[in-house]
């Protein structure tokens, strides 16, 4: 939290309001505004720690690898199966981003790959959340499969392992079929590189 003590901040007092899934926090604190003045807000901050997401690619193939799974929070504002398609991801859990990454693309997707290339860090939701994500691309070969994927059971996941081609995957983000966030940056990241040429 050492980024809390930046100089328009200052008598930040925090309360813990819940820690049952991960844990939310209260902050009360004063912020100085472009005025010079002071003012006391309050904020409330979940935290689920930091996180990493990849999107494997092949060139060869022209394929991408992405996931579907239930996610309750969509399902509760609107999404009416519960279902989101996207890129495999997971928290760090205190394993360092590529670790992790690699950790989680086997659990999740049944490869087991080498190469992870970071290509940035984002704020997810900012206005609440705290956690980094940690944003990489990889390729994969069929050779790489090792297991069926599907996740960790002691995590109560069902995930199915899906293969599009590169194009199809774009035009299902244009659609709407796409619409979680880092599995939007990854493949918007992918176009504008030029990764399938």
């Amino acid at each position: 939290m050492q980024h809390l003590k930046n100089k328009p901040i200052r008598n930040i007092k925090k309360e813990l309001l819940s820690d049952n899934w991960y844990t939310l926090n209260k902050f009360t604190f004063d912020y100085q505004k472009s005025d010079g003045s002071w003012e006391t807000q309050q904020r409330e901050a979940y935290d689920r720690g930091n996180g990493a997401a990849i999107l494997l690619y092949n060139r060869d193939k022209g394929t991408v690898v992405l996931t579907r799974q239930f996610r309750m929070p969509t399902y509760v504002n609107g999404n009416e199966d519960g279902m989101m398609i996207e890129v495999c991801a997971g928290l760090l859990d205190g394993d360092n981003p590529e670790d992790c990454i690699r950790k989680e693309v086997e659990e999740e997707t049944g490869y087991r790959i080498r190469d992870v290339h970071k290509v940035f860090e984002v704020y997810m939701s900012p206005g609440s959340v705290t956690e980094i994500l940690h944003l990489f691309i990889g390729t994969y070969e069929d050779l790489m499969k090792v297991g069926e994927g599907g996740g960790a059971e002691s995590e109560t996941e069902n995930i199915e392992v899906l293969e599009y081609p590169f194009e199809e995957a774009l035009h299902m983000m244009e659609k709407g079929d796409i619409n979680d966030a880092k599995t939007v940056i990854l493949l918007q990241y992918a176009q504008l590189h030029k990764l399938f040429k």
